[in-house]
Formats: C-alpha cells, structure tokens, sequence
C-alpha cells in the first residue's frame, strides 16, 4: 500500500498538448530582457515555422510588444489569440488567486526567409566594416 501511495504522490500530470509543444515560449517581464524573447521567437520560427508565446499576469504586455515588433517587422503573422484565468496559488494550502493568461500563436510570413537573411547579410558586412 505505501508503494501505491508513494507512487500517487510522485505522480507527474501534464497536459499532454501543452507537453507536446516545442515551439512554445513562456515570456516573464522579469528574468530576461525584451529582444531576448524576440530574437528567440525568430529562431523558433526558423525550426518549427510558427511560435507560440504565452504569459502570465503583468507579463501580458511585454507578450504583446513581442508579437506586434515581429508583426511590424514584417517577420510574423498573427493566427490564433486565446485568453483566459488560471487559478495560482500563491502559498502551499492558501487560496487559489486568479490570473490573467494570454497565448498568441504567430506564425512566419512569406517574406520571414528573405528578411532573415538580409538581416543576416547586414550583420556580416558590418562585421566586415569594423
């Protein structure tokens, strides 16, 4: 019996989609810089053709920025936004406090290769320069 209730406690449950999904970037407003998560979205896009960034609370709006510099930029298009309120508990045995949770899905645009490379192009001729 303490094997089966060791093994229920060890017991690991995950959303199999969300498990699943290697293109996915969880975006915090305080443990890395903007054009970190924005050069991460690009690499993302390069391997997997579309990227999902996803935040918490008073990260939304640095999601936001992320998704409408690559939108501006002519690297990203928009497919799918989903918003809804998960329950975080804040304290082990404390009351669930609900937060706000985005996911925007972006996907490449048919000119993401072209400028990719020019911008490539621009790096290694300025290194050239210097």
């Amino acid at each position: 019996m303490e094997g089966v209730t060791e093994g229920v406690n060890n017991l690991n449950i995950t959303d199999s989609a969300s498990a699943n999904k290697k293109n996915r970037i969880q975006v915090s407003n305080t443990k890395k810089p903007l054009f970190f998560y924005v050069n991460l979205a690009k690499r993302y896009m390069q391997q997997h053709n579309e990227v999902e960034l996803s935040a918490l609370g008073m990260a939304i709006a640095t999601v936001v920025t992320i998704a409408e510099i690559l939108k501006n930029n002519g690297l990203a298009v928009e497919k799918r936004i989903m918003t809804s309120t998960v329950d975080m508990r804040e304290e082990t045995g404390g009351r669930p406090v609900p937060k706000a949770k985005i996911e925007i899905l972006l996907g490449k645009t048919e000119k993401f290769d072209e400028l990719m490379a020019a911008a490539t192009e621009e790096v290694i001729d300025n290194d050239e320069q210097s």
